[in-house]
């Protein structure tokens, strides 16, 4: 499937902003699934950038605009393409002791402890037993049955939280959103030992109406030793197919923000996100 996504997010300052460094994620990344056929990023007031790939190798635009400024644009535009998983169906036999190879330990050993967003809590180590009362008996089929206990147990209510919303929050209030989801689908992957990642990109909606604004979106990947990172939506309860653009990955949410940076100055008055996604016909 190809798509065109253009993303813009709009900072109206309270004051004269000024020295404003800051980080953008949100070129696609190019792997087995998704192809970057296109990429342009535009920043307002216009400024150098320079690209540089983090360790989780995501691909980060770094700009930094010392003038003084009163509002600040960052607008990228990308067409990629997506591909179906054409690795087949994933092994019947993936004890959690599959994951003692030492071939297998750098790829997932950043993807088992806590973080600021996913701390391992004791109360998700016991929400995660309920889940899995007999332990981890296959990686993945264990981990779809936490993401569909996520679903069914969790409300999704939009504004209910914000980007700075911990995972112990929503745990506690059982309501949030797709990104407070993924927190708490790693934190109980991660507190029964299954390598979890944070994946953020876009979710395609081809019902979207014309006069809506489509936001973005985050899932969960699982590692699994001999097939590789596979992703689950717990927020709508599938696979990640064809219809997710991934941009970057991470342990969780701090750190892959599409946009983050600091300024001098007193502060931000608004910050707008828009984002659309359209089908393409070709390149």
């Amino acid at each position: 499937m190809l798509l065109r996504v253009r993303h813009l997010t709009r900072f109206t300052y309270a004051d004269v902003a000024r020295d404003s460094c800051n980080d953008v994620r949100l070129c696609p990344i190019t792997d087995g699934f998704q192809k970057m056929h296109s990429f342009r990023l535009r920043v307002q007031p216009p400024v150098l950038v320079m690209t540089y790939h983090d360790f989780c190798f995501n691909r980060v635009d770094h700009f930094e605009i010392p003038e003084p400024h009163s509002t600040m644009e960052v607008e990228s535009v990308a067409v990629v393409e997506t591909y179906r998983d054409n690795r087949g169906a994933v092994p019947v036999d993936l004890p959690i002791e599959a994951l003692s190879g030492p071939d297998a330990t750098e790829n997932f050993y950043d993807f088992l402890s806590d973080t600021p967003f996913v701390s391992l809590e004791p109360e998700i180590w016991r929400e995660a037993v309920d889940v899995l009362p007999e332990g981890v008996r296959h990686l993945w089929f264990d981990s779809v049955k936490i993401g569909e206990h996520i679903y069914k147990t969790f409300r999704y209510l939009p504004r209910s939280t914000n980007a700075h919303t911990r995972m112990v929050e929503v745990l506690r209030t059982r309501e949030g959103v797709c990104q407070d989801f993924a927190h708490v689908m790693l934190a109980m992957c991660r507190s029964q030992g299954i390598p979890a990642r944070y994946a953020s990109g876009y979710f395609y909606n081809k019902n979207r109406q014309l006069d809506e604004i489509e936001a973005s979106h985050a899932w969960v990947e699982i590692f699994l030793p001999g097939y590789g990172w596979k992703g689950y939506d717990p927020t709508h309860c599938r696979l990640a197919d064809t219809r997710y653009i991934k941009l970057a990955v991470g342990r969780d949410y701090a750190d892959i923000r599409p946009v983050n940076g600091t300024f001098r100055g007193r502060g931000t008055l608004s910050m707008t996100v828009e984002v659309r996604i359209t089908r393409e016909s070709s390149p």
